[in-house]
Parts: structure tokens; sequence; C-alpha cells
């Protein structure tokens, strides 16, 4: 073997080697039950795929970014004390959210509570001893929180759909869980009874005159190696008297944004991701930036759009604190949209959405 060829097996053969020792050994353990259903412009009867075609990046890509990773600072622990008990309900035309943590947001409306990806867990991981952990607290105790009547579960990753909490949440109160086609078989089969799956456009009518629509995301799902793309992932939007609450789950810039407001109309709220979004050549398909977050929310024409996914789980290159920092310089230099319109909330901090701001 040449020193050229013996560089490049000790870079990518071995990872790719212990890569797929691991593939093999865990993938059946932890992989999701696949979808069986007909055939779509998103499913072509095996796995599904994104409206613009934009696929992640493959094996190659990824041994590259793992060989030439620069990562961004983050602190080992943040100390911090929980955020104030939500209130029990909101009534009326104003819409509460409260940023617990990651992708989980308390949405407060028309009287119900909406709880967005839950995780309370102190690792996004299948196993308690590895993976991504937490860097602080969530920001709302599970205890604190208020009874939860829908849980919206955006995609089968293992920082969206944390089986131990959705479990809590079973045992706590028993609320209807929504989520992308053929995520509900394995919610049920860990005593998640309440669970459905929606398609993209797909409507249910959640309480009198409020409804859930399922709309497109960019993204992916799989929890183990030979599970890629056997569910949906989606975003969500939840429609009432009180008006449009968007809820992207985890996403790339795209097209869908643009659909989901031509077909549904504007947005009073968008909960929209900026974080995990470094190395962008590698994250762009899956993640945004807080620029292309910015973007998004004009095409939803969103009156208010409150910042996601950031600050919690080291899941990419980018900083504990970069997002937010691209975040403030983006809306700085993108007239477009002001900071007003566009919040980042501390965690465990809630925003009452009200009449007087409804139509800005």
């Amino acid at each position: 073997m040449t020193k050229k060829a013996w560089r490049l097996w000790r870079t990518y053969g071995v990872a790719a080697t212990a890569l797929f020792t691991t593939g093999i050994a865990l993938g059946c353990v932890f992989s999701s039950p696949a979808y069986r259903g007909p055939v779509t412009d998103h499913f072509d009867g095996e796995t599904f795929n994104n409206l613009d075609h934009k696929s992640p990046e493959g094996l190659g890509s990824f041994l590259k970014w793992q060989s030439r990773r620069e990562r961004g600072p983050w602190r080992d622990l943040v100390a911090a004390e929980p955020g104030p008990p939500p209130p029990r309900r909101v009534i009326g035309e104003e819409i509460r959210v409260t940023f617990v943590n990651h992708s989980t947001l308390l949405v407060q409306m028309d009287g119900l509570n909406i709880l967005t990806d839950p995780i309370w867990s102190d690792r996004a991981s299948p196993v308690g001893f590895a993976g991504p952990m937490r860097v602080r607290p969530p920001g709302i105790r599970f205890e604190d929180l208020p009874l939860i009547d829908i849980v919206l579960v955006s995609h089968n990753h293992y920082d969206h759909l944390d089986l131990p909490t959705l479990e809590r949440l079973q045992s706590a109160c028993s609320p209807r869980v929504f989520t992308g086609l053929g995520n509900a078989e394995l919610l049920r089969s860990r005593g998640i009874f309440g669970a459905r799956d929606l398609d993209w456009w797909q409507r249910v009518e959640v309480a009198k005159g409020v409804w859930l629509i399922s709309v497109p995301a960019q993204h992916f799902s799989g929890r183990g190696v030979i599970d890629r793309n056997t569910t949906l992932w989606t975003a969500f939007v939840i429609q009432g008297p009180s008006g449009r609450v968007y809820f992207a789950g985890d996403t790339g810039y795209g097209s869908h944004f643009r659909a989901a407001r031509d077909r549904i109309g504007p947005m009073r709220v968008a909960l929209l991701p900026i974080g995990a979004y470094a190395p962008q050549w590698f994250m762009k398909s899956v993640h945004m930036s807080p620029l292309e977050a910015i973007q998004a929310a004009i095409d939803l024409e969103a009156t208010t759009s409150i910042a996601t996914h950031y600050g919690t789980f080291p899941m990419a290159d980018d900083g504990e604190d970069q997002p937010l920092e691209d975040l403030a310089r983006a809306l700085a230099k993108d007239r477009r949209l002001s900071p007003e319109r566009f919040l980042a909330l501390k965690f465990g901090e809630g925003r009452l959405m009200t009449k007087s701001d409804r139509h800005q």
C-alpha cells in the first residue's frame, strides 16, 4: 500500500469500517418500523423524498466533515434556574409561546396546550452513555407544565422524538400525538396509544374551529442505519380563531415555506430553527442558517417569528452562541424584517402575542 493510499485509509477507511460495523450491530435494534402505503409525489413505495428533491449529503461527505471538523465552543454545563410555570390556559385572541429548549415549545392558543418535539432527557440519543448531551437544563420543569392536550412530533430523530419524554407525557396526561407517516407505530409499541400519522397537506380538526395541518419540510428521517427515510418528516400549521401558528420542526430552506403560505395563508407566528447549520456545505440541505430562517419568515409572511433548535445540544459545528449572534447580525443587515419580528426567547421565557400585534 502506498503512503497516499495508507493516508486515505487511515482517514476514511477505518472510520467507514467502524461506522459500518456499529451500524450493523445497532441498526436493527434502534431502527423504526417502516411505513407502508401507496406511492405519492413524495413516497416511492419504500422511502420518502423532499419536494425539491434535495437529499442529505452521503457517507463520503459525512466522513470528510468528520475528518475536518472545526467545532465552535460549547460550555460543559450551564447552571440555570427554570422559568416560571406557564399559565394553565390561554383563551381569546391571544397566543402564548414558551421556549423550553431545542425544538420544544409550549404553544397556548384557543384554549389548547400544544407541545412541540418534547425532550426533557439529558441526551439526544438511543443510549444513556453516548450521544449529544444537553448543556443546560430545560427552561421549564416538566412538573410545571400545564395539562398538555396535543403533542406535535416533526420526525423521528432522537432530538425530536424522545421516547422517555413521550412516555412521561403519556403517564401524566395521555395527550393526542400527531406525527408524520409511519411514526405512530413506533409510539404505539412503547405504550403511547394516542398517536396518529399525518401525510403532507392532511388536516384534522383537533378542537371546535381549530385545525392541525401537516405541511412539507425539507429534511430526512432515521433512528438507525437501516431505516433511512422510511418514515415521514413534517412541519405543522395550527389554525384557529386566534390565527395560524407554523412549527417548522427541523428543515433546510426550500420552496415549502412559500407553498404553505400560498395554500394556507400568512402566519401569525412562525417557529423556525436557526441552529446546527455549520459547516453549511454539509448541513445546508437539512438545516437552515439564521439568514435562511429570516427568508423563511418572509416567505411565510409571519407577523412574529420565534427561533428554535439552538443552545441545547451540540449537534454540528456552530458554537453554542453562534446562531443567536448570526441571527442578530443578519437582522441588522437585512432591513426587510425588524428584530422585533424575529425573537430569540430565553430558556423558559414565554411571549404573549396580543390582539394589538396580530396584524402588524
